[in-house]
Protein backbone atom coordinates (compact mmCIF):
# COMPACT_ATOMS: atom_id res chain seq x y z
CA UNK A 1 0.00 0.00 0.00
CA UNK A 2 1.25 3.47 -0.79
CA UNK A 3 1.02 5.96 1.99
CA UNK A 4 0.35 9.52 1.00
CA UNK A 5 -0.68 12.76 2.57
CA UNK A 6 -3.79 14.42 1.18
CA UNK A 7 -5.87 15.77 3.99
CA UNK A 8 -5.68 12.63 6.16
CA UNK A 9 -2.29 12.52 7.79
CA UNK A 10 -0.98 8.96 7.84
CA UNK A 11 -4.01 7.47 6.06
CA UNK A 12 -3.27 4.62 3.71
CA UNK A 13 -4.15 5.37 0.12
CA UNK A 14 -4.43 2.34 -2.10
CA UNK A 15 -2.27 2.27 -5.19
CA UNK A 16 -3.92 2.15 -8.60
CA UNK A 17 -3.03 -1.54 -8.89
CA UNK A 18 -4.71 -2.32 -5.58
CA UNK A 19 -7.79 -0.31 -6.58
CA UNK A 20 -8.11 -2.21 -9.87
CA UNK A 21 -7.56 -5.54 -8.11
CA UNK A 22 -10.16 -4.67 -5.48
CA UNK A 23 -12.63 -3.65 -8.18
CA UNK A 24 -12.08 -6.91 -10.05
CA UNK A 25 -12.43 -8.96 -6.85
CA UNK A 26 -15.62 -7.13 -5.86
CA UNK A 27 -17.02 -7.73 -9.36
CA UNK A 28 -16.17 -11.44 -9.00
CA UNK A 29 -17.87 -11.46 -5.60
CA UNK A 30 -21.01 -9.86 -7.04
CA UNK A 31 -21.08 -12.37 -9.90
CA UNK A 32 -20.69 -15.47 -7.73
CA UNK A 33 -23.18 -14.17 -5.17
CA UNK A 34 -25.68 -13.78 -8.02
CA UNK A 35 -24.99 -17.38 -9.02
CA UNK A 36 -25.35 -18.50 -5.41
CA UNK A 37 -28.70 -16.68 -5.03
CA UNK A 38 -30.00 -18.25 -8.26
CA UNK A 39 -28.90 -21.71 -7.14
CA UNK A 40 -30.53 -21.24 -3.72
CA UNK A 41 -33.84 -20.31 -5.34
CA UNK A 42 -33.64 -23.25 -7.75
CA UNK A 43 -32.63 -25.70 -4.99
CA UNK A 44 -35.40 -24.58 -2.66
CA UNK A 45 -38.01 -24.84 -5.43
CA UNK A 46 -36.96 -28.46 -6.03
CA UNK A 47 -38.51 -29.37 -2.68
CA UNK A 48 -41.86 -27.93 -3.83
CA UNK A 49 -41.59 -29.64 -7.21
CA UNK A 50 -40.88 -32.95 -5.47
CA UNK A 51 -43.84 -32.48 -3.14
CA UNK A 52 -46.09 -31.72 -6.13
CA UNK A 53 -44.80 -34.78 -8.02
CA UNK A 54 -45.33 -37.06 -5.01
CA UNK A 55 -48.86 -35.71 -4.56
CA UNK A 56 -49.72 -36.06 -8.25
CA UNK A 57 -48.34 -39.59 -8.61
CA UNK A 58 -50.02 -40.73 -5.40
CA UNK A 59 -53.37 -39.22 -6.44
CA UNK A 60 -53.23 -40.79 -9.90
CA UNK A 61 -52.25 -44.15 -8.40
CA UNK A 62 -55.15 -44.06 -5.95
CA UNK A 63 -57.66 -42.93 -8.59
CA UNK A 64 -56.64 -45.52 -11.17
CA UNK A 65 -55.90 -48.30 -8.67
CA UNK A 66 -52.70 -49.18 -10.55
CA UNK A 67 -49.99 -49.60 -7.87
CA UNK A 68 -47.31 -50.01 -10.53
CA UNK A 69 -47.58 -46.24 -11.11
CA UNK A 70 -45.87 -45.86 -7.74
CA UNK A 71 -42.66 -46.93 -9.48
CA UNK A 72 -42.50 -43.45 -10.99
CA UNK A 73 -41.91 -41.93 -7.55
CA UNK A 74 -38.42 -43.33 -6.92
CA UNK A 75 -37.23 -42.23 -10.35
CA UNK A 76 -38.62 -38.72 -9.86
CA UNK A 77 -37.15 -38.47 -6.36
CA UNK A 78 -33.70 -39.70 -7.41
CA UNK A 79 -33.51 -37.23 -10.30
CA UNK A 80 -34.83 -34.28 -8.30
CA UNK A 81 -32.89 -35.30 -5.18
CA UNK A 82 -29.62 -35.54 -7.07
CA UNK A 83 -30.26 -32.16 -8.71
CA UNK A 84 -31.06 -30.70 -5.27
CA UNK A 85 -27.88 -32.18 -3.80
CA UNK A 86 -25.63 -30.95 -6.62
CA UNK A 87 -27.02 -27.41 -6.33
CA UNK A 88 -26.69 -27.49 -2.55
CA UNK A 89 -23.04 -28.52 -2.89
CA UNK A 90 -22.35 -25.72 -5.38
CA UNK A 91 -24.00 -23.21 -3.02
CA UNK A 92 -21.70 -24.40 -0.22
CA UNK A 93 -18.67 -24.37 -2.54
CA UNK A 94 -19.35 -20.75 -3.46
CA UNK A 95 -19.52 -19.83 0.23
CA UNK A 96 -16.28 -21.74 0.91
CA UNK A 97 -14.56 -19.99 -1.97
CA UNK A 98 -15.61 -16.58 -0.70
CA UNK A 99 -14.48 -17.39 2.86
CA UNK A 100 -11.21 -19.13 2.05
CA UNK A 101 -10.01 -17.49 -1.15
CA UNK A 102 -11.72 -14.30 -2.17
CA UNK A 103 -11.85 -12.68 1.28
CA UNK A 104 -8.10 -13.10 1.69
CA UNK A 105 -7.25 -11.70 -1.74
CA UNK A 106 -9.15 -8.49 -1.05
CA UNK A 107 -7.13 -6.03 1.05
CA UNK A 108 -8.46 -5.90 4.62
CA UNK A 109 -9.71 -2.79 6.29
CA UNK A 110 -6.47 -1.41 7.74
CA UNK A 111 -8.23 0.42 10.55
CA UNK A 112 -10.03 -2.63 11.98
CA UNK A 113 -8.04 -5.57 10.64
CA UNK A 114 -11.29 -7.26 9.55
CA UNK A 115 -11.42 -9.31 6.40
CA UNK A 116 -13.94 -8.54 3.69
CA UNK A 117 -17.22 -10.45 3.49
CA UNK A 118 -17.51 -11.07 7.23
CA UNK A 119 -21.11 -12.24 6.89
CA UNK A 120 -19.88 -15.33 5.03
CA UNK A 121 -18.20 -16.50 8.23
CA UNK A 122 -20.39 -14.83 10.84
CA UNK A 123 -23.67 -16.49 9.87
CA UNK A 124 -22.03 -19.90 10.14
CA UNK A 125 -21.11 -19.36 13.81
CA UNK A 126 -24.71 -19.39 15.05
CA UNK A 127 -25.11 -21.82 17.98
CA UNK A 128 -28.27 -23.29 16.42
CA UNK A 129 -26.67 -23.95 13.04
CA UNK A 130 -25.92 -27.59 13.90
CA UNK A 131 -29.53 -28.37 14.80
CA UNK A 132 -30.74 -26.64 11.62
CA UNK A 133 -28.33 -28.74 9.54
CA UNK A 134 -29.60 -31.94 11.20
CA UNK A 135 -33.21 -30.90 10.64
CA UNK A 136 -32.50 -30.09 6.99
CA UNK A 137 -30.86 -33.49 6.52
CA UNK A 138 -33.96 -35.16 7.98
CA UNK A 139 -36.18 -33.15 5.62
CA UNK A 140 -33.96 -34.09 2.66
CA UNK A 141 -33.97 -37.79 3.59
CA UNK A 142 -37.74 -37.77 4.11
CA UNK A 143 -38.42 -35.97 0.84
CA UNK A 144 -36.01 -37.78 -1.44
CA UNK A 145 -35.59 -41.17 0.27
CA UNK A 146 -38.24 -42.21 2.79
CA UNK A 147 -41.24 -41.10 0.71
CA UNK A 148 -40.18 -43.01 -2.42
CA UNK A 149 -39.21 -46.04 -0.29
CA UNK A 150 -42.75 -45.97 1.12
CA UNK A 151 -44.02 -46.04 -2.46
CA UNK A 152 -41.82 -49.08 -3.17
CA UNK A 153 -43.12 -50.85 -0.08
CA UNK A 154 -46.70 -50.12 -1.17
CA UNK A 155 -45.88 -51.47 -4.63
CA UNK A 156 -44.31 -54.61 -3.16
CA UNK A 157 -47.41 -55.17 -1.02
CA UNK A 158 -50.11 -54.34 -3.56
CA UNK A 159 -48.52 -54.36 -7.01
CA UNK A 160 -48.68 -57.05 -9.65
CA UNK A 161 -46.17 -59.88 -9.35
CA UNK A 162 -44.66 -58.99 -12.72
CA UNK A 163 -40.96 -59.98 -12.73
CA UNK A 164 -39.92 -56.96 -14.81
CA UNK A 165 -41.68 -54.52 -12.45
CA UNK A 166 -40.23 -56.22 -9.38
CA UNK A 167 -36.73 -56.05 -10.91
CA UNK A 168 -37.32 -52.38 -11.73
CA UNK A 169 -38.36 -51.73 -8.14
CA UNK A 170 -35.20 -53.39 -6.82
CA UNK A 171 -33.02 -51.27 -9.11
CA UNK A 172 -34.91 -48.20 -7.93
CA UNK A 173 -34.34 -49.19 -4.30
CA UNK A 174 -30.61 -49.42 -5.01
CA UNK A 175 -30.68 -45.97 -6.64
CA UNK A 176 -32.49 -44.54 -3.62
CA UNK A 177 -29.97 -46.11 -1.26
CA UNK A 178 -27.15 -44.55 -3.27
CA UNK A 179 -28.83 -41.15 -3.11
CA UNK A 180 -29.32 -41.55 0.65
CA UNK A 181 -25.62 -42.26 1.10
CA UNK A 182 -24.75 -39.14 -0.90
CA UNK A 183 -27.17 -36.99 1.11
CA UNK A 184 -25.51 -38.19 4.33
CA UNK A 185 -22.00 -37.68 2.92
CA UNK A 186 -22.76 -34.11 1.92
CA UNK A 187 -24.50 -33.45 5.24
CA UNK A 188 -21.26 -34.27 7.08
CA UNK A 189 -19.65 -31.25 5.49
Amino acid sequence: MNVGVSGNEGAAIPSTGETIESTVLLAEYAQIKDEQRARIGFRDNLLYVTLAAVTAITAITLQTKHPQLLLALPVVCVVLGWTYLVNDEKISAIGRYIRTELAYRLPSDTNTGHRAFGWETFHRSDAKRGSRKVTQTIVDLTTFLITPFAALIAFWCYGPGNALLITTSIVEAAGLAGLGVQILRYAER
